[in-house]
């Protein structure tokens, strides 16, 4: 039975079951997060590992549903703004709730070296992907996935390589003095599931944040018909914040169980995970490869991400203690740079 096209609900029906199917997507991040922090306790994995792989990863799958839906409905713009949205409202996500949660500044308080590998290389992504737009793109004979979206994928992968791996290769370590962590952070609760039911609700997490992604897609899709909103627009200003909504669950809770490794692997993870996926969008496309119908305000939206990473990768490298407003300075400034870049946006 095919499903109903969004575009004829009542507009008000839309808006509620999108409000609603966020609403699903931010609680299950939320508990997604404690489970991992649990299964870390129970197996000694690294943090920050587990936040990149199966955090990022788990909090990717919105944005790798709306890629797929989008791209078989030929609204390519609509999937790649998601993905571009989503990877600077992480970021900005980040910041806010770095002012909320604890009184010390998030930057000051990552301790493992991996945390800035991350950093650099999503930048590296995102200033690749805004090349890429302005260079275009061709299809490989016979597949018809574009040569620049299987390299931005292949790079995707060796960077999440090199950022899983870079603690046991690091030469250096922050020195337990210059740890800010406050002692009197809570932690997680210890729990009494077993290792395997731990391992069950995670993937059961996954399930559901995937499948609500998918309709969060199609709802966004039928809300842009109906709003007469272009795609670029719905996917950066719309979808973004939706998809973006198991992240801001778990980097709340990440950060209130005294966890910043995780809140930035999570943040970043997401990134590989979603861009490394490209070639699916254009798998299921059916016209030019999708790198070749975008334009400036995706090479925009690119570099505004990487800018606010790049901010935030400064705060790592400086690893002080300074606040405003209870946040540090560096969220101060990704604050006020992603206004100044989405009201940029508007215009375009």
């Amino acid at each position: 039975m095919p499903l109903p096209d969004p575009a004829t609900l009542p507009l008000w029906l839309s808006v509620t079951l999108f409000a609603a199917a966020g609403g699903v997507i931010w609680l299950t991040g939320s508990r997604l997060t404690v489970r991992l922090d649990s299964v870390a306790a129970r197996t000694g994995l690294d943090r920050a590992f587990l936040g990149m792989l199966l955090l990022g990863g788990i909090t990717a799958l919105p944005e790798v549903a709306t890629l797929i839906s989008a791209s078989s409905l030929g609204r390519p713009a609509l999937a790649v703004n998601n993905l571009l949205g989503a990877a600077a409202i992480n970021v900005l996500l980040l910041a806010i709730v770095d002012g909320f949660v604890g009184r010390s500044a998030v930057t000051g308080i990552v301790a493992q070296p991996s945390t800035m590998m991350m950093a650099a290389t999503a930048m590296i992504v995102l200033v690749l992907i805004a090349a890429t737009v302005t260079i275009g793109d061709v299809a490989i004979p016979g597949i018809g996935i574009g040569v620049a979206c299987a390299l931005i994928s292949l790079i995707c992968t060796l960077c999440f390589w090199m950022s899983a791996t870079h603690d046991r290769r690091s030469p250096w370590t922050v020195d337990e003095d210059g740890d800010k962590r406050p002692d009197t952070q809570p932690t997680a609760p210890v729990t009494e599931r077993s290792l395997p039911r731990l391992w069950l609700e995670v993937a059961g997490c996954g399930v559901l944040i995937f499948a609500t992604g998918f309709v969060l897609s199609r709802l966004g899709d039928g809300l842009a018909r109906q709003l007469g909103l272009t795609s670029a627009a719905v996917g950066f200003a719309l979808m973004g914040p939706a998809t973006a909504l198991p992240e801001l669950g778990t980097i709340i809770a990440a950060l209130r169980i005294n966890r910043p490794e995780m809140a930035f692997g999570q943040v970043l993870g997401t990134n590989f995970v979603s861009f490394a996926l490209l070639p699916l969008g254009d798998a299921v496309y059916r016209g030019a490869p999708i790198i070749a119908t975008l334009g400036r305000f995706e090479q925009l939206s690119a570099l505004l991400g990487a800018t606010l990473i790049g901010i935030f990768m400064v705060g790592l490298l400086e690893h002080r203690d300074r606040t405003v407003l209870r946040m540090g300075i560096d969220s101060v400034l990704v604050i006020l740079v992603f206004i100044a870049g989405a009201a940029t946006l508007i215009q375009l």
